[in-house]
């Protein structure tokens, strides 16, 4: 009952960070709040793979959900024995779990990726990454950062939103490999109960 109540909390904590994982990546369409920079597709490259909407976000909430499904004692009846359906459910979840790993990881190289390269912005030159080859000293360099033009704060925009999504993503990725470790050491020591025991006298 204590591993459950462990497994359940954690699955349940995947979903305010997909929620907010999803809202964190909409607004980067949005530079300065305005919408026609990415209709006239003037946003940096890393927002249009869809890391936070997508799969730290939709495909997060899927597994969450699955997990929780997973998690409820009256699953445990696939098989004729008590501990074989224990056990198939305990692979399943750990397979899933392995699955927010490979989703949220996803999104945390991305957003990284996204962060060194820095915004797509005008500057005295034209449209251009204006901070591509710096790799990186620019984030503690604000000096430098009033080469863009436009959109205007776009910087900051970016370093502030991708740092959250580095954040959140890099926290589910946390919790799933907590569950995977719970899972594995249910299998492996035989029992339900190893991680978290309630309280016996």
């Amino acid at each position: 009952m204590g591993s459950w109540k462990c497994g359940s909390c954690l699955s349940s904590l995947l979903i305010p960070l997909a929620l907010w994982s999803i809202i964190v990546n909409i607004l980067l369409y949005f530079p300065n709040g305005q919408a026609s920079y990415a209709s006239s597709n003037k946003l940096t490259n890393y927002v249009w793979y869809f890391e936070g909407i997508c799969f730290s976000g939709i495909m997060m909430l899927i597994v969450a959900a699955i997990l929780l499904v997973l998690e409820n004692d009256n699953n445990y009846e696939c098989c004729q024995s008590e501990n074989c359906s224990k056990k198939y459910m305990t692979l399943l979840s750990m397979i899933f779990s392995a699955l927010g790993i490979a989703f949220s990881g996803y999104c945390l190289v991305i957003s990284a990726l996204g962060l060194l390269q820095g915004p797509y912005c005008r500057t005295l030159d034209g449209w251009e990454y204006a901070f591509e080859g710096t790799a990186g000293r620019f984030l503690t360099d604000s000096s430098v950062w009033i080469q863009c033009l436009e959109p205007a704060h776009v910087v900051e925009w970016n370093i502030i939103l991708f740092s959250i999504l580095i954040a959140l993503s890099g926290l589910q990725v946390i919790v799933c490999l907590i569950r995977v470790a719970i899972q594995l050491s249910k299998i492996l020591c035989g029992t339900y109960s190893v991680i978290i025991q309630p309280g016996i006298i």
